[in-house]
């Protein structure tokens, strides 16, 4: 067994038996405080519920549900009242309640991710074993109170909670996809500035909120996270769109017979692979994307078309006249700058070139060198390796060939989308 597949095994396996513990001792002991699991239970299944027309790349496609399922791991009284929940009944009402929510989205096939729910079982269980032993022995109180230093101390154990579901969260993707493990942490840390801010945000305000006002703070406290989630969306919808829009205008290449089909997708997929590989940010992975989808759009421009749309077996002149106009044509469809910049600096000598321009120049003679004519599959791509490799001295960056070639080796571009990009 490949030891990613360990990885993940073992993180799906704690998660499993981290949920058994907490059904069976509430299953034994009893469910302490009915009102309060059933509340914060409902609150979990309706955040589960409101996931649906999240986006596949979604960080995090619940944050109601996540929100709730946080406050209720920090939850030390109720309404004045000291509760007793414990930490292992806090992640047996997480997991009844989401759930009863994703039933509905698994029974149209759109359930959440196993990674996705063993993540959310460990980190409100992490959560919930920080705060709930601590409280409950009047450790908390005796030290800190109820004032601004206990407030203090719930943000602190949530940041500390959602550093723990970025390096969990890294971890898997390391694990699936073979690439650098420092990046992948850095967007995870990244993400938390958005939607996983709001998420410790609120749940620290409704842990406090029910702490002072009971459970009717609730559905108060839940409103601007529902707002922040519905504007998330539409933002995520005209994402979407704009996507959608500049593969659009990447085909136009094929549908005019300048390119063979498929050549855009698949440099847009191999080249996300090898930005992943290098360490790019989420960022500059979706410039790098869009920029390979768009990379061959100077060629409707030609007169006369490129035998095979073939660019990198032209004269190094003609490149560079084919990138300029594609750089131009880009520019005049709105699409950011830095998009236009790589698609028209994709011939210079990679010593001028942006990183994102130097994956694409690689990329794409890779994919021109290894197509249709090009003889058996194996046989094809080694030539077409190491005829960049022999380019390295002007037009492709030594890094970057070394890293196309590690990316092939693990099978290419497959498993590589958009849900990688953040």
């Amino acid at each position: 067994m490949r030891p990613g597949a360990l990885t993940v095994g073992a993180v799906r396996g704690a998660a499993l038996l981290l949920g058994l513990a907490g059904f069976a001792t509430t299953l034994w002991h009893g469910l302490d405080e009915p009102g309060n699991a059933l509340a914060f239970g409902t609150l979990i299944a309706l955040g589960e519920l409101a996931r649906r027309g999240a986006a596949p790349d979604e960080r995090e496609p619940a944050p109601l549900a996540s929100a709730g399922a946080l406050a209720y791991a920090l939850l030390g009284t109720s309404a004045g009242t000291a509760t007793t929940h414990g930490a292992l009944q806090t992640v047996a009402v997480a997991v009844a309640a989401g759930l009863a929510g994703i039933v509905p989205h698994i029974a149209r096939g759109r359930g959440p991710g196993l990674d996705h729910l063993a993540r959310r079982v460990l980190t409100v269980g992490f959560a919930a074993l920080c705060f709930q032993p601590l409280y409950n022995s009047g450790a908390v109180t005796e030290h800190l109170g109820q004032g601004p230093a206990y407030a203090l101390f719930l943000v602190l154990l949530l940041v500390l909670t959602a550093l723990c579901d970025a390096v969990l969260g890294a971890l898997v993707l390391r694990a699936r996809t073979g690439f650098p493990y420092g990046p992948l942490l850095r967007d995870e840390l990244r993400a938390l500035l958005g939607i996983g801010s709001a998420v410790c945000a609120t749940g620290t305000v409704m842990a406090l909120g029910v702490a002072a006002a009971g459970l009717w703070a609730l559905p108060v406290l839940a409103v601007p996270l529902l707002l922040t989630q519905v504007s998330f969306r539409r933002y995520a919808a005209v994402r979407t769109v704009n996507r959608q829009t500049i593969a659009s205008l990447a085909r136009a290449t094929e549908i005019a017979g300048c390119t063979p089909p498929g050549h855009t997708r698949r440099v847009a997929a191999l080249s996300a692979a090898v930005g992943r590989e290098l360490g790019l940010s989420g960022t500059e992975l979706t410039v790098l994307e869009h920029a390979a989808l768009m990379h061959d759009i100077g060629q409707l421009s030609l007169v006369d078309p490129v035998a095979g749309g073939a660019t990198a077996l032209l004269p190094a002149e003609e490149q560079r006249r084919i990138a300029l106009l594609g750089g131009e044509v880009v520019r005049r469809t709105g699409v950011p700058e830095a998009v236009a910049v790589v698609v028209e600096r994709q011939a210079d000598p990679y010593r001028e070139q942006p990183p994102a321009a130097r994956i694409v120049r690689a990329v794409n003679a890779y994919d021109d060198l290894t197509g249709a004519g090009a003889g058996d599959g194996a046989a094809a791509a080694l030539d077409a390796l190491e005829r960049l490799r022999l380019g390295t001295a002007r037009d492709y960056h030594p890094d970057v060939v070394e890293c196309l070639a590690r990316v092939l080796a693990r099978g290419g571009a497959t498993g590589v989308t958009s849900a990688v990009l953040g």
